[in-house]
């Protein structure tokens, strides 16, 4: 048998901040991190956002990896996994300089990835990287590239599918539902394949429908009613779902997707503020991804004013829902209330770090432009009695280095789909206005 050649992954410096671990998901081929990848992470590990943090944590990993070992050796990464090696710079051969005469860090990674597939011809060389215009310029020399994808989703159509609708049902078994409290077997429905825990559907016999809500529990399908949450009360079967999700108790983790104006943040907002005694505070918050990929500090005005404009949306909301009250009212009052006893904390979520989560209706707006790992930290830091909501739109990723299949809401809805505490519900239909419906699907 012929034995398997190794591969050599020459590794881009955001996939590293992008899975500080990744270097041991290469099995048991060999890594090479250029030396310029360790200056770039250098400038990223003071500071307090996930990627900071990720900087800071990879160097630790590769000061433990090495310990009396020389990297020009290669370090061994494990059992049955290869070596790492750091490759210092080398000079740019002549047909690099006339195509990249900028000696960019890029450039520089690029001159690496090129001097590793000559030296080693035995072998397959691939650059690593989540920057596509980076793959794009390696291609063009003549270097394998790909992007990351150890924690990428690829059946995106399953996952975010329209809601099921089961038609030409029994009528006796529709009329059950609403007859049945504690509902109807699920193997009464004869569903061509097992419904994932808390699945929700639309039952339809040729005399009427019902929502349903799939109890994994108790292998029950149960009557879904519309409930309204501190004023707001859903406009359509998705919004529905959404916020039975959001007030079941046994549900501990729920990801509301859909495009924007579909209602997500506004229910789990609503939601969290319904079930307020229940919890010892309602966090709201979400990622600082600044436009152009530019550093807030480039804004003017101090702390409060740089976030101001990231915050704002959050803010919208909680208007929308102040505003279903009079400014006299107690519901109205009690909101006021709740902000200046920090009982609703509405804040970026890099500040969040540090705080515990114990007893939180924790809500993550625009998840989409987390990490895989990034979601993992928040959620692995829930303490008991901690509700977390991810909102997000799959198709708004403001991130250079994520897609519609490596985002983290992707990466959590894939992972956590039929686990008993989670529920995912995938919002379709706009209700902001009939002119943002409309060029949400025309422009």
């Amino acid at each position: 048998m012929k034995k398997k050649t190794k591969k050599i992954f020459v590794l881009d410096t955001n996939v590293l901040l992008h899975d500080y671990q990744c270097i041991y998901n290469f099995q048991e081929n060999d890594i090479v991190i250029p030396i310029v990848v360790l200056e770039e992470l250098d400038k990223f590990k003071k500071g307090n956002n996930q990627i900071n943090y990720h900087a800071r944590e990879l160097t630790r990993e590769l000061d433990k990896l090495s310990g009396d070992h020389l990297f020009t050796q290669g370090v061994s990464l494990g059992k049955n996994k290869g070596k790492l090696f750091i490759e210092t710079g080398k000079p740019f051969p002549e047909r690099v300089s006339e195509s990249f005469p900028e000696k960019t860090p890029d450039h520089r990674i690029l001159v690496i990835a090129d001097y590793i597939t000559e030296k080693n011809s035995e072998n397959k060389v691939i650059l690593v990287s989540k920057d596509m215009n980076l793959r794009m310029k390696a291609k063009s020399l003549g270097i394998h590239a790909q992007d990351y994808e150890t924690d990428k989703v690829t059946n995106l159509d399953d996952l975010y599918r329209a809601l099921v609708t089961i038609e030409d049902l029994d009528p006796d078994l529709v009329s059950q539902l609403y007859e049945k409290n504690d509902g109807v077997p699920v193997e009464e429905f004869k569903l061509e394949k097992p419904p994932f825990a808390h699945e929700y559907f639309i039952l339809k016999s040729q005399k009427s429908s019902v929502l349903a809500h799939y109890d994994p529990f108790h292998n029950l399908m149960n009557r879904i009613e519309k409930i309204q949450s501190y004023g707001i009360e859903p406009r359509n079967a998705e919004q529905t779902f959404s916020l039975d999700a959001l007030t079941r108790s046994e549900i501990q983790l729920v990801a509301l997707t859909g495009k924007a104006g579909t209602g997500k943040t506004l229910l789990a907002l609503a939601a969290a503020l319904h079930q307020r005694k229940n919890y010892k505070q309602i966090f709201l918050a979400r990622p600082i991804v600044p436009l152009a990929n530019r550093d807030i500090g480039y804004l003017p005005g101090d702390v409060s004013e740089k976030i101001g404009p990231y915050m704002q949306p959050l803010f919208d909301n909680l208007a929308v829902i102040k505003n279903k009250f009079s400014p006299q009212s107690k519901e109205h009052q009690k909101i006021e209330n709740m902000l200046k006893e920090e009982k609703l904390v509405i804040t970026p979520l890099t500040y969040i770090r540090g705080r515990s989560l114990s007893n939180i209706f924790f809500i993550v707006d625009e998840a989409q432009n987390l990490t895989p790992h990034e979601i993992k930290t928040i959620i692995t830091r829930a303490g008991e009695g901690t509700k977390l909501i991810f909102t997000g739109d799959i198709e708004q990723i403001d991130s250079p280095y994520l897609d519609t299949g490596s985002n983290g809401l992707t990466y959590l809805t894939d992972k956590m789909k039929g686990q008993d505490i989670f529920a995912h519900v995938n919002l379709v239909k706009g209700e902001r206005s009939h002119l943002a419906e409309l060029a949400s699907q025309l422009l």
